[in-house]
């Protein structure tokens, strides 16, 4: 159950960054502006005041990050079983083991009705 709830705040996250990332404002560079075409911005754009948006987006990133690492940390422990913390108390296997077919006067009646009998010479 924990697990599930935490998959759901974790989606939540994801869509959550996704809407905040594209609601953000462009910096203004263009692909010259990455190799110094833009005067005196770096390559990640002038260093302005932190807007909410920007601000948004390193909590959510961040939340992003320890909701991966958490789920891929209890994804790893597999499902649990009912039985799993129960012995047998007979020593008989949880499941049966594979039967063989076995031959009863009535199926080996049904084979002699339907073979045919070699010619006679």
């Amino acid at each position: 159950m924990f697990y599930y709830a935490l998959l759901a705040s974790y989606v939540f996250v994801c869509f959550f960054l996704l809407l905040v990332v594209l609601l953000q404002q462009g910096k203004g560079g263009d692909i010259a502006s990455a190799f110094g075409g833009g005067g005196s911005q770096t390559a990640f754009g002038a260093r302005g005041s932190a807007t909410v948006l920007t601000k948004a987006t390193t909590v959510l990133g961040t939340l992003f990050i320890v909701g991966a690492l958490i789920l891929a940390i209890i994804g790893q422990q597999g499902p649990g079983s009912l039985l799993s913390g129960f012995d047998d108390p007979q020593g008989v296997p949880l499941l049966p083991a594979a039967t063989t077919a076995v031959e009863t006067p009535a199926d080996l009646e049904a084979v002699e009705e339907t073979s045919v009998d070699p010619p006679q010479r």
